[in-house]
C-alpha cells in the first residue's frame, strides 16, 4: 500500500470516528444557527434600508439617524460573533480537535 493510500486510509478512520463526528456537530450547531441569525439581521438592515426609508432616516440626536445606527451595529455584531466564536472554538473545539490531531499523529508515527 502506497503512502498516499495509507493518508487516505487515515483521514477516512477519522472521519468516522465518533469523536470526529462530534467535533462536527460542535461546530455545525454553533455555525449554523449564528449565521442564520446575522443573515437575518443583515438582511434587516437592507430591508428596511430600502422600504422603510422614513423609520431609517428618523433622526435620534443631531445628525445621527437610525440607519447609521443600524450600520454601526452591523459591525459591533461582526465584531461579537469573532469573538463568541474564538471562545466557543478554544472551549468546546479546539480541546477535541487536538486530541483527534494527537491519536492521528501518534498513529501516522507508529
Amino acid at each position: 500500500m502506497t503512502t498516499r493510500q495509507n493518508e487516505s486510509s487515515a483521514y477516512e478512520q477519522v472521519q468516522a470516528s465518533s469523536e470526529f463526528q462530534e467535533l462536527r456537530k460542535r461546530y455545525r450547531n454553533w455555525a449554523f444557527p449564528v449565521t442564520v441569525a446575522f443573515l437575518a439581521w443583515y438582511l434587516l438592515y437592507v430591508v428596511l434600508s430600502g422600504w422603510a426609508r422614513d423609520f431609517m432616516g428618523t433622526k435620534l440626536f443631531g445628525n445621527i439617524n437610525v440607519a447609521l445606527i443600524f450600520g454601526l451595529l452591523q459591525f459591533v455584531s461582526t465584531f461579537l460573533i469573532a469573538w463568541l466564536y474564538s471562545r466557543h472554538a478554544a472551549k468546546r473545539l479546539d480541546p477535541l480537535s487536538d486530541k483527534i490531531r494527537g491519536e492521528m499523529e501518534g498513529s501516522s508515527n507508529g
